[in-house]
Parts: C-alpha cells; sequence; structure tokens
C-alpha cells in the first residue's frame, strides 16, 4: 500500500483515530492474517463465526505492524470503524485514486479468470511493474486486498472479478474503476445464483459498462454472449478468438502430444507464430485475451507472441500437468470445476491421452442450482463421447456423471463410483501403469486429495 497516515485512513474509511497520533503512518502491506504482517503494515481485524481478529491485533503489533483497522478499541494504535469489510473497500478506492499513472485491468468470465489473469500479468511485467497475485482473489475481500498491494512504483494492476449476483461485479468496479476490460466466456458456472447463461452474461457485462470512453472492452468473438455485450460499453470494443471478425485472431491451431497448442496470431496487418507451454486447447482463447490486453497497452505483436510463448501456470490446481518417475502424467485442474471448464478439460485430457490410457477422476461441481443432475449428466456424456477409458466419479453428488457416461451408445469405457476420496485412490492406485493419463477435476477440495496422492513425494512437500 502507499504510505498513509492514520488521519487520511480514518478520513476515508469514515472511522476514528485510537491510541496514536493522527500523524503516525502505515508503511508497509495491509494484512488480515496476523501471521503475514509485515513491518510498517496495517492489520485488518475481522470478527468471523470462528475467529475473532481482534484477539491477534497484539500479536500483529509486535510483529511490526503499524496500526489496526478494527470495530473496536484493541488497546493498540488504529482506526476504529463500522464495518471492516467496507472499510477495505473504501481504503481500496482510495489509493487507487492517489495512483494516476496506474492502469487497472479487470477481467471476468464463467471460467479460465485466474488462468489468465495470470498470463496477462506476465505479459504486462514485460511493460512495467505489475500487481497479479496468485490465487483467486476475486470476491468482495480478495478484490480490495489485491488493489491494496499497489504502490507508487506499480503501472498495472490486473484484478480478477467473480460474481454470484447482479450487481456484484458493479460493486467491485466502483472499488477500482479499469481503464481495460475482459470478459472471457459465459457459461454454467454459478447458474443456481443466475437461474440462466443469459441471467450470467447481464452479470457480467457489468464489467464493460464500467469502462470509460477512453477505455477498451476485450470480448471474446468466438462467444455470442461476450462478443453480444459491445452495445453495452463506451470503451472501444477489441473482438479476440478464432472468429474471421476478430481483431486478434489465431489461426492454424494444433495441438501437440502433450496437449499443447500452437497458432499463427494475427493482429493489425501483422503475424506470428506462438507455441504454448501450457496444456489444453481452451488456452488459445485465454492466451488471445491476454495477448489483446497486452497489445492494446502498446506490446508488439512480435513481443506478444515471443512472450505468450513463455507464459506458465502460476496458480495451483489449474491445468498443472506433471508426470511421476512411473510414468503416469496427471492433470491437476482440481481448483474448481463448472460444466464449462470440466468440458475443456476433457479435451485436454483426449488430447494428450491420444494412443494412451486415459482416466478422468470427477468431482461434485457446485452451484447449479436446479441444472445440477442435468450438468453432472452432460459431462459424463462428454467423457463418453470423447472416448476417455475410465471414469471415476467422487462421492454420490457426482453419481450422475456415471449416468450420463453410460447413457452414450457404443461407448466401451468403464465407469465406476468411488464413496469419497480415500475410495477414488484405492481405485487408482491399485491401477496405474506406465503411459496413462489422469485427469483430476472437481469443485473446491471435492478432489485435492486424490491429487495429492498422486503427486511424487517429492513434490507434496
Amino acid at each position: 500500500m502507499i504510505r498513509m497516515t492514520l488521519a487520511e485512513i480514518a478520513e476515508c474509511t469514515g472511522g476514528r483515530v485510537v491510541n496514536a497520533e493522527p500523524g503516525l503512518e502505515v508503511t508497509g502491506g495491509v494484512e488480515y492474517d496476523s501471521r503475514k504482517i509485515g513491518p510498517g503494515g496495517l492489520f485488518v481485524a475481522f470478527e468471523g463465526e470462528k475467529v475473532d481478529g481482534h484477539l491477534f491485533a497484539g500479536k500483529a503489533v509486535a510483529a511490526g505492524a503499524a496500526a489496526v483497522l478494527s470495530t473496536r478499541d484493541t488497546g493498540e494504535p488504529g482506526v476504529v470503524v463500522a464495518e471492516p469489510l467496507a472499510a477495505l473497500a473504501a481504503l481500496a478506492s482510495a489509493v487507487v485514486g492517489r495512483l494516476g499513472e496506474l492502469t487497472v485491468v479487470g477481467l471476468t468470465g464463467s471460467s479460465g479468470k485466474t488462468t489468465t489473469k495470470d498470463y496477462i500479468g506476465q505479459l504486462l511485467s514485460r511493460l512495467g511493474p505489475t500487481i497479479a497475485p496468485a490465487g483467486s482473489l476475486n470476491n468482495e475481500l480478495g478484490f480490495p486486498y489485491t488493489v491494496l498491494q499497489a504502490t507508487t512504483e506499480t503501472r498495472f494492476l490486473v484484478l480478477e472479478m467473480g460474481a454470484r449476483g447482479i450487481g456484484h461485479i458493479r460493486y467491485l468496479t466502483e472499488i477500482a474503476r479499469p481503464q481495460v476490460g475482459v470478459v472471457l466466456n459465459v457459461g454454467a458456472a454459478h447458474l443456481g445464483e443466475f437461474g440462466s447463461v443469459e441471467g450470467t452474461a447481464r452479470a457480467k457485462g457489468e464489467l464493460v459498462e464500467a469502462l470509460p470512453e477512453s477505455g477498451v472492452a476485450i470480448l471474446n468473438a468466438d462467444d455470442p454472449l461476450v462478443a453480444g455485450m459491445a452495445p453495452r460499453t463506451r470503451a472501444r470494443v477489441l473482438l479476440v478468438g478464432e472468429a474471421e471478425r476478430a481483431a486478434v485472431r489465431a489461426t492454424d491451431v494444433v495441438v501437440d502430444g502433450a496437449g499443447r497448442p500452437s497458432y499463427r496470431l494475427h493482429w493489425d496487418g501483422k503475424t506470428g507464430n506462438v507455441r504454448l507451454r501450457v496444456a489444453g486447447r481452451h488456452q488459445v482463447a485465454n492466451t488471445l485475451a491476454a495477448a489483446g490486453v497486452a497489445l492494446s497497452l502498446g506490446m508488439s505483436a512480435e513481443d506478444v507472441a515471443e512472450a505468450l510463448g513463455e507464459v506458465g501456470i502460476v496458480s495451483g490446481r489449474r491445468m498443472d500437468v506433471f508426470t511421476r518417475p512411473d510414468g503416469v502424467t496427471v492433470i491437476d485442474d482440481s481448483y474448481n470445476a463448472n460444466p464449462s471448464s470440466t468440458t475443456a478439460a476433457l479435451h485436454a485430457l483426449a488430447a494428450m491421452g491420444a494412443g494412451r490410457r486415459t482416466t478422468a477422476v470427477l468431482g461434485y461441481m457446485a452451484e447449479l442450482g436446479p441444472h445440477e443432475r442435468s450438468g453432472h449428466e452432460e459431462v459424463g456424456r462428454v467423457a463418453a463421447e470423447l472416448g476417455v477409458d475410465r471414469l471415476v466419479a467422487v462421492a454420490p453428488e457426482a453419481g450422475p456423471i456415471v449416468d450420463g457416461a453410460q447413457a452414450v451408445e457404443g461407448w466401451t469405457g468403464q465407469a465406476l463410483r468411488a464413496a469419497d476420496q480415500a475410495a477414488a485412490i484405492e481405485i487408482l492406485e491399485g491401477d496405474l501403469r506406465d503411459g496413462d493419463v489422469v485427469l483430476v477435476k472437481g469443485s473446491r477440495y471435492r478432489t485435492w486429495d486424490v491429487v495429492d496422492a498422486l503427486r511424487p513425494e517429492e513434490e507434496s512437500r
């Protein structure tokens, strides 16, 4: 965070200074975990259901925190506010307002947000100091927390925006107004909250509505619901994709035996060859979105093509591919799952597993609402149509995946139901052989134990 006095923090958060002179400065970062606080930092005390952060205020100050942002007087130097989450948002907004040279990039989509955010961060870091931290910090807490990592040296701030309802993204854009907005796709994530993909599109489009006339809206030309957001923005529209109408376009896409795509990048009459070192056909769309951001901010097509060939996985459990000493290749895409992202992962498994035995270990996909059963059946059907050799559905909630696969006429693969992750691990441990390719995917925590059991011991430490 930029240097701010307690008086300034109190003014922008509507709080009051306690136990310190108003001129006391916060010179370090903002943290809500007392174990991460550094010298001169600001500790934010949240009162949770299980843990009350106020009880750790003294520990945070002893560790070097300059002050505490809290809802009650902890006896430590700080600012007392009515509600810490709202105060954090107000503080983040104030910080962005003081960073006149900062370019804010916001992105959203039903799948691929975190991976694409990581790619954008890697590209923009070639142009200047960039904040794009690993992980999915895309909600009412993670978003302002990310914003507050910016300093006077930061040139680019890349912010992921999640939504579970209408108005969520609008709220985030009011904390930090983006100059560049990216919408990746509209799929079946959070259908329980949005009710339909059209409802999802209404919510995701709030990002482009927030862009200024001088900004850029980067939209997926291959997704009609995303491309259809163009009339909703005052900003210049830049279409990216494989469609002929895309200004940033990929042609001649080829996927190698390791599942890594390569393509010809087209932009403004110029072309460049891109050879990715990340796996998955869907990475073409993700990297084109990242290319659109970099190109719109001044990077040359030649430099973008070169840089895309060097981007890698930053945030864990997202298309993280590793090969064990026994020759088994594992695709760890277990961080989260919805029908769209699972379908993409299954296509990656099929490409990587051509001529080899393939196994898909799939867990429950959350937040599908009334579409829960059909969404699970659909990914089972896709797995069978792609010729996956073995399908393991983890936990009873994921059972319809098996039903969907078994309904595909002519599929000769094996479908198994595992009562829990331990049972899935037992199935795999008893029958893995050199050359196998295993995909592990599910909503958060639902399949993490499975992939960790498959990971070599030296990588697990």
